[in-house]
């Protein structure tokens, strides 16, 4: 289960999916996408949350709604002679949260992505969003719905160690850390990469001075603005660098631009004018083999996340042998050690920023070997054939056989 097919499970499905005997059913709201071997069912939630719930439940009752829906479905299957050996899903939308009361003795292993805090996490982060009264209520019964699929689930998965420790204490033992991995074969290093920018005529290698930052929206959360005040400087420094921004207009974590603009255009007011826009490219959302060869020109890759769930961006331009400059945040510095496998930075402070981008051109002989230790770092703890997958499917293994796995 999880309401964008296939989600985090894109490379346990495929697995499963391919071998003889399996069958592998997936729950999901409709979409485009699709897998071989893998019966696709979409379900439809019956309503939205009614305007007049209190605003801090409203999430809640959506929850339910999908877990409703979800519960529904499940008893036709049953009633038609279904019965999973394992159900999994993401727990954060609800769609977990009955599928014990249809099959009760059937082993349910649940995706916890993010406990919410109030403290020491991403709302209190960032001073430009001031938090307001009503935040601290409204984030704690944002668990709601963690803490009833903690109560469902025999068992959970987190992808980093930081996001397991964010749960209460009592529910860390049932937790898992396992990443979903990245497939370290088809993100490698190439030097003969390249990619061209149709628009201005302008073809890139990594023979030259690339500067590379990638999210799934241009927004606060992953450090965006943050990046764009620091981007004057950086050009002024390097006056052959070119930037190339990939990323939508659309928001994935926290409240939308004010004002119907979307973050960039704010940030192009705040700053355009002190950029040199032939140098500066904004991509948009690409296709994966534009991303991987976005990363394989870069000479220097920023990634800045609030303290929140960490990107697979970041892990594979790891692998892509990217130079790595990262936020000095909890998620990032699970992973990367500074001046070791790359160079940290505060989040706030863009002349170090700008100064962090510096010292990776100036010194390209000794970045190298930061670089080989990214690569490095992906392939030995994150790799998808060789770690994650055979932890993920021991783990499935246990579940069914009875036996309580080791968190």
């Amino acid at each position: 289960m999880h309401q964008s097919f296939p989600g985090q499970y894109q490379h346990i499905v495929k697995h499963l999916a391919a071998q003889p005997g399996n069958r592998v059913v997936f729950l999901s709201h409709e979409n485009q996408n699709r897998l071989d071997g893998v019966e696709r069912i979409d379900y439809l939630p019956y309503r939205a949350p009614h305007p007049s719930t209190h605003h801090y439940v409203r999430e809640a009752e959506q929850a339910v709604i999908f877990g409703q829906s979800v519960y529904e479905l499940c008893l036709r299957l049953k009633r038609d002679g279904f019965r999973p050996d394992i159900m999994i899903g993401h727990n954060g939308w609800g769609e977990t949260l009955f599928l014990k009361d249809v099959w009760p003795d059937v082993p349910l292993l649940a995706y916890f992505e993010f406990f919410y805090r109030f403290q020491g996490a991403d709302v209190t982060f960032d001073p430009a969003s001031p938090v307001t009264l009503n935040d601290a209520p409204r984030v704690r019964a944002k668990n709601l719905v963690n803490l009833l699929g903690l109560d469902a689930a025999d068992w959970g998965q987190t992808p980093t160690r930081w996001q397991w420790s964010l749960y209460p204490e009592v529910a860390r033992p049932r937790i898992s850390v396992i990443h979903e991995g990245i497939d370290t074969t088809a993100v490698r290093p190439d030097p003969q990469a390249w990619i061209r920018l149709d628009d201005k005529n302008i073809v890139l290698s990594a023979r030259d001075e690339v500067i590379t930052y990638v999210a799934r929206n241009l927004e606060p959360y992953r450090g965006f603005h943050i990046f764009m005040r620091a981007l004057p400087e950086i050009l002024r420094r390097r006056p052959k660098a070119h930037v190339l921004i990939v990323g939508g207009d659309e928001v994935s974590y926290g409240p939308a631009a004010p004002d119907g603009r979307t973050f960039r255009q704010i940030m192009l007011g705040e700053v355009g004018r002190s950029l040199d826009m032939s140098r500066v490219h904004f991509l948009g959302r690409v296709p994966y083999s534009i991303f991987v060869s976005v990363l394989q020109v870069s000479s220097a890759h920023v990634y800045l996340t609030y303290p929140f769930v960490l990107s697979w961006s970041f892990l594979e331009a790891m692998a892509a042998g990217c130079l790595l400059i990262g936020s000095a945040t909890a998620p990032v510095q699970e992973v990367l050690k500074d001046r070791e496998n790359g160079l940290l930075v505060d989040f706030f402070d863009t002349a170090a920023l700008a100064g962090r981008i510096d010292e990776a051109f100036d010194h390209p002989d000794r970045m190298q070997a930061l670089r080989d230790q990214a690569r490095r770092t992906a392939v030995e703890t994150y790799d998808l054939a060789t770690v994650t997958l055979p932890r993920h499917l021991a783990l499935i293994d246990d579940l069914i056989a009875g036996r309580t796995p080791q968190p």
